[in-house]
């Protein structure tokens, strides 16, 4: 390495979809990472806050923590960023299987994000169906015009993204924000942001590393369009194109023949 930015060269896939493939596993994670310091500078110097919600997930764990390693932690202005969830588990907030727990632990709640910042997905509440209506509400006043600055996604082995499975009423759902989705496979219930929310952000970012996900890659961007079967190929519009970062052992199988924009 010479020290030299690497140019990292983003292509269209179509009218709702770009990808950029920063190289590998090390290189696109410290992409993933300047890129969220990028956009939350940005959203808070022209907006004075940024809204993000984030994910679970191995990458985004690596991620979080390097947010918060020396190299990293000074780099924004924690004071002003508001941090949501797009879903979690029905688990208690200390629990190792949480999102919320995964995300503070890893370097969120060591930086100094004010408490009244940080909203948690209350998806240990009885009721998950009036814990979603009341995450809601949060959202819409907290979040102008409840488009979020960045949501911060991963992709399954399955195809879904936040918790979104594969044909579960959750994909169908129309004027809300966020639900109590049922996933019959696992006889479990989760709270997760919908479709019409995560196509609302400014900027949505799907991350998707490893080899193991090179097949599932090429099937959603590759394959015919299937959301019932790969939720995830239903995010980002013609006015809100998703960004797909992919590492090289990820992106072994798509061939991107596109336009570099």
């Amino acid at each position: 390495m010479t020290g030299q930015k690497k140019n990292h060269l983003i292509q269209s896939i179509d009218d709702r979809r770009n990808i950029v493939v920063p190289g590998n596993k090390e290189e696109t994670l410290l992409f993933c990472v300047n890129h969220f310091i990028t956009t939350a500078n940005a959203s808070i110097s022209t907006k004075g806050a940024f809204n993000v919600a984030l994910s679970g997930g191995s990458t985004p764990k690596a991620l979080y923590q390097l947010l918060a390693s020396p190299r990293y932690r000074d780099a924004v202005d924690w004071k002003k960023v508001h941090l949501f969830w797009s879903d979690e588990r029905c688990v208690p907030p200390t629990s190792e299987e949480s999102n919320y727990h995964m995300a503070m632990e890893a370097g969120f709640g060591s930086l100094h994000i004010p408490s009244a910042n940080i909203h948690r997905m209350e998806a240990d509440k009885t009721d998950l169906e009036a814990a979603a209506k009341e995450y809601e509400i949060v959202i819409r006043q907290t979040v102008p015009d409840q488009a979020f600055d960045l949501i911060m996604l991963g992709m399954g082995d399955d195809g879904h993204t936040a918790s979104l499975f594969p044909k579960t009423h959750g994909l169908h759902a129309q004027s809300r924000l966020v639900i109590a989705n049922f996933l019959p496979e696992k006889g479990i219930w989760r709270m997760t942001f919908t479709f019409d929310l995560l196509n609302r952000a400014h900027q949505t970012i799907v991350y998707v590393l490893g080899a193991s996900k090179a097949t599932m890659l090429n099937n959603v961007l590759n394959g015919p369009y299937l959301p019932d079967e790969y939720p995830v190929q239903k995010v980002g519009t013609r006015t809100h194109k998703t960004l797909w970062v992919a590492d090289t052992d990820a992106a072994k199988k798509p061939t991107f023949q596109h336009e570099a924009i």
